[in-house]
């Protein structure tokens, strides 16, 4: 059972209407990247898993995934204003202001819509935790080009907040990773043979091309 909050998790605000700012954000929320594929996503995971502590992070997560997409529709809300022009989106989708009469819909920011099949569900605890840390990872990078694009401080103290909370779900995605997988699923079914721990170097020329024996190079 899920209840309805009417408070925003945090109060939204922008120094002014930015319409073309707007059509970024639109990313965010129906975007392959956006809110609306994370909580689908660990919604969707939930349903399947077995061990309670990871159904209830899974519903967590996506719950408060839906609160992050309440508070990037209202700053659209806002920063597209109260009428209805398309001229004052020079670039990207203008289907807010000729269909949805400003609503904030399901849409990235070319005007394509949201698909279920951004969501990754594989039923295997390791790789749907690996997708999870993956799509934190790529939602942080999202926000932090908004972040470069806009100079208005509320926007900007708003897409901080976002910020830091995808980086609260990636720790405890990577957190859950470490604690739970090691016995589980894909996690044991392979990488018990030499074969899975062989390196292939195949740059020639070069340092280990020659050994028969190579090791994995060190990133440093």
């Amino acid at each position: 059972m899920f209840k309805h909050d009417k408070k925003l998790l945090r109060e939204v605000k922008v120094e002014k209407p930015n319409p073309q700012y707007a059509v970024l954000m639109q990313e965010q929320l129906g975007g392959c990247n956006g809110e609306v594929k994370a909580a689908m996503q660990y919604l969707s995971q939930s349903f399947r898993a077995k061990d309670k502590a990871m159904k209830d992070l899974f519903l967590d997560i996506a719950c408060e995934e839906l609160s992050h997409m309440e508070m990037v529709a209202q700053t659209i809300n806002l920063l597209n204003g109260h009428e209805v022009d398309y001229k004052q989106v020079n670039v990207g989708e203008i289907e807010t202001m000729t269909t949805f009469g400003l609503n904030p819909a399901l849409i990235n920011s070319s005007g394509h819509p949201w698909t279920a099949d951004y969501v990754t569900v594989t039923g295997d605890l390791a790789a749907d935790l690996l997708a999870d840390i993956a799509s934190e990872q790529r939602a942080k990078v999202v926000y932090e080009y908004l972040y470069r694009q806009i100079d208005d401080k509320y926007v900007k103290e708003t897409i901080f907040f976002l910020l830091e909370r995808e980086e609260a779900h990636n720790a405890l995605f990577c957190e859950a990773l470490n604690r739970f997988t090691k016995e589980q699923g894909s996690n044991i079914n392979f990488g018990l043979s030499e074969d899975s721990k062989l390196y292939f170097d195949l740059s020639k020329p070069g340092k280990y091309f020659d050994e028969p024996n190579p090791k994995a190079p060190e990133f440093k």
